[in-house]
């Protein structure tokens, strides 16, 4: 990490240290407070702690034009950054794909372009429904290894990240905790549960968790319906299509539009949003990724209403292919803070006890 980058984020936390005024508003403070010297380990965990809420930044009274000039939510979310690049596995990619939503478009385009190519070279196995265009053995090759080779390169990062900050063996407490704040999304609900000013300095709002809270359930049914699917055709021999009220179609249709409206939802507050209060660098892949997502939801759910006409081939190679650029991404793209945050949040649980 760039030692300029540290010494700014160590300057800051150490004059809030001082200051205290923000001590209630979210778990960053009560963890600066712990401290009397700011390690660049410290300084790494207290910028994946943050939420870039930025209620501490609206009620500071040494932001510019005072000379000490604070913007704390910003250093923290350009350390976050590069944090996110320095631990990525491989390194280089995090770097593109966090920064440049041009890159992330094109990696969209690439998966689409081989599920065409899948379509047409590989072609059905005499199946139903989907398969009836790419069979379901052809589909798990593809996506088995898109979806594990992910997760061992975000093990690999979090490994690092974790010896990094001085991690220790986990408690059942520190996961209760952790993933307990997590659910609730209690750090973007403000000191106070009025909620936070990241779209407007001048009014409190439970937007911004709301619509993360759409994204994270509604992604986890859209999960929890493959994974449904994946038993049912494995272990009962139940294979797919199956009917409306079955739980793969319950929780995928469920989760879809819980996703489209948070996907939306989430664009829609970064654009009105004050991008000097973020890292300016890393907005375009942060919505080229919140993007990403979106269309991942809008076009399943295309198919669950099409799937019966003639447009369900070339719905099912884009939301393959927007599916598969997501999975591989996942490490590299903005997808890769919600472990990093629970990581953070494990490692604040263990600094408490």
């Amino acid at each position: 990490m760039h030692a300029d980058l540290l010494q700014e984020a160590r300057r800051q936390s150490e004059i809030c240290n001082a200051c205290r005024y923000c001590e209630s508003y979210c778990a960053v403070f009560p963890a600066i407070h712990r401290e009397r010297a700011f390690a660049d380990a410290d300084l790494t965990q207290l910028a994946n702690l943050c939420h870039n809420c930025r209620n501490c930044y609206y009620a500071c009274q040494y932001t510019a034009p005072h000379e000490f000039a604070l913007n704390l939510p910003k250093i923290l979310a350009e350390l976050r950054q590069e944090s996110w690049d320095d631990f990525a596995w491989p390194r280089g990619f995090a770097r593109l794909f966090q920064r440049s939503g041009t890159a992330i478009a094109l990696a969209a385009v690439v998966g689409l372009a081989l599920m065409i190519w899948a379509a047409r070279a590989i072609g059905p196995a005499g199946g139903e429904g989907f398969y009836a265009v790419l069979s379901h053995n052809a589909m798990v090759a593809i996506f088995a290894p898109a979806f594990l080779l992910p997760l061992a390169s975000l093990g690999v990062s979090l490994r690092r990240y974790w010896r990094h900050v001085g991690g220790r063996p986990l408690t059942r407490a520190d996961i209760l905790a952790a993933f307990g704040s997590a659910a609730r999304m209690r750090n973007l609900a403000g000191g106070h549960g009025d909620g936070c000013n990241f779209e407007d300095e001048d009014r409190f709002s439970q937007a911004r968790r709301i619509a993360h809270q759409l994204v994270m359930y509604g992604f986890l049914l859209c999960f929890a319906a493959t994974s449904v699917a994946t038993v049912m055709h494995y272990a009962f021999a139940m294979p797919a299509p199956y009917p409306l009220l079955s739980l793969p179609k319950l929780f995928g249709i469920t989760g879809g539009v819980m996703l489209a409206a948070g996907t939306g939802w989430m664009v829609a507050l970064k654009l009105r949003a004050d991008r000097a209060l973020g890292d300016a660098s890393a907005w375009g892949g942060e919505i080229g990724f919140v993007l990403l997502l979106g269309l991942v939801a809008v076009s399943g759910l295309a198919l669950y209403a099409l799937g019966q006409t003639a447009a369900m081939p070339g719905l099912l190679a884009l939301h393959l292919g927007a599916v598969l650029a997501f999975f591989l991404l996942t490490p590299f793209t903005k997808m890769a803070h919600g472990f990093y945050r629970l990581a953070a949040l494990l490692r604040e649980a263990q600094s408490r006890r």
